[in-house]
């Protein structure tokens, strides 16, 4: 015998429980219900269908969303954005990396995990987006000069559950040396990503040099010497890179494939 609900109110007709109303404050994190977009609120403005908010995900994305009821999620649960009064408090400040800054955080003492990068030039790379995060979560970048050596090296740091090691490769391609040297290193609390450009150089986009485009150097030159010459730079590696760091602001001058690495290392030396 077929059972039926005592309740025959139609769905469409029942009442749904009130959420909170929660302003739309720039910087406030929130996913949008329908299409699990998670960014940053960059702005609200009135439109002729309506009022709209716009966020912006870790990738820079923008997306433009209305401020419908029961639209979004913070914190996992239901909310309805409203549009920020003009007296609203001001938010905490964003870290290079995108993170909310912790105003007042002191330095963590360095955890015995480590992160490995190649080279000076990625470390500090690493630094200027990464930096705050780091600190906060004590975690100290090495650089290597090389991976050449990275088993015996990974031998050597002796990882464990209670000291992970992450490493980030330059040029992580199938086929390549760099491809089958972290291959080679299969240990359960190691994590070696990487990006897939020659030098981390390339993983700062080209706008952010205030050039269109990274230049194709020919095999068998010195890549940055390459790239010197072919934007008319002195060549002068150290100053060149000085020069491109000084473009790097925060996450947004970034290509996707070196942030997503290095917050997944970051994740990876400091889980429980």
């Amino acid at each position: 015998m077929r059972s039926y609900s005592p309740d025959l109110t139609p769905p469409w007709k029942k009442k749904q429980a009130p959420v909170p109303e929660v302003p739309a404050e720039t910087d406030l994190v929130v996913e949008e219900a329908s299409t699990g977009f998670c960014g940053a609120v960059i702005r609200c403005e009135k439109t002729a269908e309506g009022p709209t908010v716009t966020l912006e995900d870790r990738f820079g994305k923008h997306r433009v969303f209305p401020l419908a009821p029961r639209g979004f999620l913070l914190e996992g649960k239901v909310v309805t954005l409203v549009r920020p009064s003009a007296s609203a408090p001001v938010r905490p400040a964003r870290t290079a990396s995108g993170s909310l800054a912790v105003p007042g955080a002191r330095a963590r003492v360095a955890r015995t995990g480590r992160i490995y990068v190649e080279g000076r030039h990625d470390a500090e790379l690493v630094e200027r987006v990464w930096g705050d995060d780091l600190r906060i979560e004590g975690v100290v970048v090495e650089y290597l000069e090389g991976i050449d050596d990275l088993p015996a090296i990974v031998a050597e740091f002796a990882p464990g559950p209670d000291a992970r090691l992450g490493v980030l490769v330059d040029h992580l391609v199938p086929g390549s040396k760099e491809s089958r040297i972290a291959a080679s290193v299969t240990h359960p609390d190691v994590l070696v990503v990487g990006h897939p450009y020659i030098d981390v150089w390339e993983a700062v986009k080209p706008a952010s040099v205030g050039i269109g485009e990274w230049p194709v150097v020919p095999r068998g030159q010195d890549w940055k010497t390459g790239v010197c010459r072919a934007l008319g730079w002195p060549e002068n590696t150290g100053a060149a890179w000085q020069r491109i760091l000084s473009g790097v602001r925060s996450y947004k001058d970034l290509d996707p494939s070196l942030l997503g690495s290095v917050e997944r290392l970051i994740d990876f030396v400091t889980a429980p």
